[in-house]
């Protein structure tokens, strides 16, 4: 896995440092999707991402940099948040040297699902209606030595309830804390975009990889939330070199969640 990771990363210039930012001063309104690469400036040219907030893992210890709504329209953070040349994806990045949040011990680039034009914080009922997560996404980097990284979740209050979780070539659908509950495949080569898509409704939730059906998890709860980008399941106590040029990281050029 060390060689695949070495070739991925070839290409990319990673000595950058986590506190770095860009948030430009210009404001208005995002560029539609489908505009000319030289419009291509913010991820909010590519996605959609009105009902979403973001997580970096930079800022202070335990209190991760977040962008809301309408700030998030305007904003990119070269390299854990940037719109790809061309306006083709979002590249979500997080080394295993960034801030983390209070309740986990990884850093994460990772959107979180939002209502009211990003105003509030989701909160749906797996009993209640039907929810629907469709991400169209590729893992493009893994960290060493532990080369987990989780690229689309289902999250419901404290803890997660379903992610897709990449374990080096071997991708995982999971159930709660069993995370190797359904193997999707085992020869997952990284760059390789897929379809995931989740479906909740009466108290189950059901995975699909590529529009195929692939496990249904039993879950009754009310404070779910759908969250997607790259969140790196290694840090600098189990993964090394502890610098920046160690991440995880994935691309996104489709999400859309439905509540109908």
């Amino acid at each position: 896995m060390r060689s695949t990771r070495t070739l991925v990363l070839a290409g990319i210039t990673a000595a950058v440092s986590t506190a770095a930012l860009t948030l430009s001063a210009h404001a208005g309104t995002p560029t539609p999707p489908g505009r000319s690469a030289a419009r291509c400036t913010y991820p909010s040219d590519v996605l959609d991402l009105t009902n979403w907030k973001l997580t970096l893992p930079t800022g202070e210890d335990e209190d991760p940099t977040e962008i809301t709504q309408p700030e998030l329209a305007t904003f990119s953070a070269d390299p854990w948040f940037r719109a790809e040349a061309g306006c083709a994806a979002v590249g979500f990045r997080a080394a295993v040297n960034g801030v983390t949040t209070g309740g986990s011990s990884y850093p994460r680039a990772e959107l979180r699902e939002m209502t009211d034009g990003g105003e509030d914080e989701a909160a749906w009922s797996t009993t209640d209606g039907t929810h629907t997560l469709v991400v169209r996404e590729a893992f493009t980097a893994l960290p060493a030595e532990r080369p987990w990284v989780v690229g689309a979740q289902v999250h419901g209050g404290d803890d997660d309830v379903t992610v897709f979780r990449l374990e080096g070539s071997s991708l995982y659908i999971t159930d709660g804390d069993d995370r190797h509950h359904h193997l999707v495949t085992d020869d997952y080569e990284l760059g390789t975009e897929f379809e995931a898509k989740f479906v909740a409704k009466d108290g189950q939730i059901a995975a699909y990889y590529n529009g195929r059906l692939q496990t249904t998890i039993s879950h009754d709860g009310d404070t779910n939330y759908f969250k997607a980008g790259a969140y790196t399941q290694a840090n600098c106590g189990n993964s090394e070199p502890c610098a920046p040029d160690n991440y995880g990281e994935v691309r996104i050029s489709r999400i859309k969640v439905t509540h109908p």
